[in-house]
């Protein structure tokens, strides 16, 4: 036997194994996020009754960064001034923006420059003026020199007055009642410092005067792709994570954290692209070595809406950009992975997104190259072939599923028979070419992180056309 087919035959069950030890993975998380979603439903019916302050609720700044964000950032800020919360403030952050965002914030909604003591808690570039609306007294905008979103997290900190904070990506939809929802783990534990909720896709939708007033499905394919990998990614992913209190990400899109405990830890860390992520992943350490109790937790039902990528330029740029923020997340906090004090998020969660997340890209596409080019030249047989094919592709379709499912179950936001039917059809595609594209380009994610090239904000592409002002 030659040394090629010796290769062959010790390469093609380690392949094998790793995508059967990947998809279980994930489907244990299924598990858990079923079985999460069934304890939650026994609170529906109390959810669907109408709600009423207790007056118990700890009030809320609300962190907006903003750069260049001028055709969706006056409805997004309307939104959220029609948030159904008892005492709320909405900060928003113009990053130095350079098309006309702070033009239009001043025009929409009356801001007039504001005398105001600037309490510096975490390092951040210099601020040079803090305006305050004339008709909405808790809306005020921090126009800072650029310095990306975790510095103009850092400087919505410093400015802010309460003891919670919620970071809102500028091109989102909050929907009425999600602070509502997104605040009770804290109500029912003291030692919660962090809440996530669930983020969806709002191409599509419709937006009118800062509601969401009808639920609908792009019609752009790299957008429906994204709608499946976001139901994916939240309801199973991320709800799995929290009933372990392993959950190392909160979108910063859409997440609620004690502020205390944010500049204890040393607030968001500059000059990262994934500064969601890695602060998450530094609280679980730091916390853990101070053995300090503590939760984490994600709440599936408060849901942000948002705008998807439609253009292949930007939606890649975009995936380069998380695998970055991924690598560097996990690299600036190696110490947590197998620590004596690690728990649940050092010895399960760390190394499962090392191999999974990390890594997955590596091994999926080797993966796929190696069993094509062993097929070809007759090294394994095509059942062998035909074995992989069926698990990476059969299991692949069976995750995806099963979040669609489990969407269908508990939230029920695509009522119509046509928009499940589409769903079902993206489920089944997105395993034949999309996925592949999506390993590859988060390789060349993890390849730009490894050669340390582009450390931005980025900018993204919004066309906001699915917003309409009344």
């Amino acid at each position: 036997m030659t040394l090629y087919l010796l290769l062959v035959h010790a390469l093609t069950p380690v392949i094998i194994g790793y995508f059967i030890l990947l998809n279980g993975a994930y489907l244990t998380l299924n598990l858990l996020s079923i079985i999460a979603l069934r304890r939650r439903s026994r609170d529906a019916v109390l959810d669907s009754l109408p709600q009423v302050y207790s007056g118990l609720e700890p009030p809320i700044s609300l962190l907006v960064p903003a750069y260049n964000e001028e055709a969706t950032i006056a409805a997004s800020v309307r939104s959220m001034l029609q948030l159904s919360y008892a005492e709320l403030e909405i900060i928003v952050v113009n990053d130095g923006s350079k098309d006309r965002t702070l033009e239009v914030l001043i025009d929409e909604f009356s801001l007039r420059p504001f005398p105001e003591a600037y309490r510096i808690q975490v390092a951040t570039k210099p601020v040079l003026a803090i305006y305050r609306s004339l008709r909405y007294p808790n809306l005020r905008v921090i126009d800072k020199v650029n310095g990306g979103k975790a510095d103009s997290l850092n400087a919505g900190i410093n400015a802010s007055r309460y003891p919670l904070f919620c970071g809102v990506d500028a091109d989102s939809i909050l929907q009425r009642d999600s602070l509502q929802k997104l605040v009770r783990p804290y109500l029912a534990d003291a030692t919660t410092v962090a809440t996530g909720g669930t983020v969806r896709v709002a191409n599509g939708c419709t937006v009118s005067g800062g509601f969401l007033t009808r639920v609908g499905l792009p019609n752009n394919p790299w957008a429906l792709f994204q709608v499946v990998e976001y139901l994916r990614a939240f309801l199973f992913g991320r709800l799995g994570w929290s009933v372990v209190n392993g959950m190392l990400i909160i979108s910063g899109a859409f997440g609620l954290f004690r502020k205390q405990t944010v500049i204890d830890v040393g607030g968001y860390r500059p000059n990262t692209i994934g500064e969601d992520m890695e602060l998450v992943v530094r609280m679980h350490r730091v916390l853990r070595e101070r053995r300090q109790p503590y939760r984490v937790e994600f709440v599936p039902d408060p849901v942000c809406w948002t705008e998807a990528p439609e253009d292949i330029a930007t939606l890649r740029n975009q995936r380069i950009r998380w695998q970055r923020g991924l690598a560097e997340s996990l690299s600036l906090n190696w110490k947590l992975m197998f620590s004596l004090r690690g728990g649940v998020p050092g010895w399960l969660a760390f190394p499962f997104m090392m191999l999974f997340e990390w890594l997955g890209p590596v091994v999926e596409l080797a993966g796929y190259l190696f069993m094509i080019a062993a097929w070809v030249l007759g090294a394994i047989s095509w059942q062998a072939f035909a074995t992989f094919l069926f698990l990476a592709v059969g299991l692949g379709i069976l995750l995806s599923a099963s979040g669609l499912l489990l969407e269908e179950m508990s939230f029920h936001i695509y009522p119509r028979p046509r928009q499940l039917l589409v769903l079902g059809l993206i489920v089944v595609i997105e395993n034949f070419g999309y996925r592949q594209l999506n390993s590859w380009w988060r390789l060349v994610g993890l390849w730009r992180w490894v050669r340390q090239q582009e450390s931005t904000w980025g900018t993204m592409k919004r066309k906001g056309n699915w917003q309409r002002k009344v």
